[in-house]
């Protein structure tokens, strides 16, 4: 989804440095002092414009949430909410997804959410799909052992790509749904897409895999 641009939203950023971060290759290894309380810490991969990870922090004082976002225009969104929640355990990160071990230590994080990512569905765009195995192997790398990945899309081509993905891998599946909205899952927080989508009658599919744990040397 194209977003328009908001004017002042870069200056924005840049004066609220104790909610969100364009480079935290500094914090690399301290994110729990970012936050009021050390707690466990759960990120989102793409946050978009935050409904998720700003509702999940409201519901959850007791984890940190970092919402991780690459586009400017988008995760102003985020930080809009947050300066009218001013919520405690939320953190926000303005950076590629495919770089995070350059600001999050090894296992630093205990839950990574990806939701409603970009399907990438050409072929020569497989490298780019957050579910393919380098990315994979990113979030095993911050993860703390037997960590949880929880993904959640509409498009059921990246939900079989991802399911065959995280199992070539290496990693177990927990649960899986095939129609999110009707089954039995309690205490869903929906995502801006997730309403879109659902409204318009199409499934929702969401897995919950873990990691293993890691080789000690």
């Amino acid at each position: 989804m194209r977003l328009r641009n908001k004017p002042g939203a870069k200056e924005t950023i840049l004066n609220h440095p104790e909610y969100i971060l364009t480079d935290a290759s500094d914090w690399r290894g301290q994110w729990q002092k970012r936050f009021e309380k050390t707690q466990p810490i759960h990120i989102e991969v793409g946050s978009g414009k935050g409904q998720f990870i700003v509702e999940m922090a409201k519901a959850n004082p007791e984890i940190n949430y970092i919402g991780i976002e690459l586009q400017t225009n988008a995760i102003i969104s985020i930080l809009e909410k947050q300066l009218e929640e001013k919520l405690p355990n939320l953190q926000l990160l303005l950076v590629n997804g495919a770089d995070l071990t350059d600001y999050f230590a090894d296992s630093e994080v205990d839950l990574v959410y990806l939701n409603f990512s970009d399907p990438w569905p050409k072929t020569r765009h497989e490298k780019r799909r957050l579910t393919y195995h380098t990315f994979l192997k990113t979030y095993e790398t911050i993860a703390k052992p037997k960590a949880e990945l929880h993904f959640k899309t509409d498009n059921q081509g990246l939900f079989e790509y991802s399911l065959a993905s995280v199992t070539w891998y290496g990693m177990t599946l927990k649960r899986v749904w095939l129609d999110l909205h009707h089954s039995d899952y309690e205490g869903n927080i929906m995502t801006e897409y997730e309403e879109k989508f659902s409204q318009k009658g199409q499934p929702i599919y969401r897995l919950e895999a873990v990691f293993h744990e890691k080789d000690k040397a």
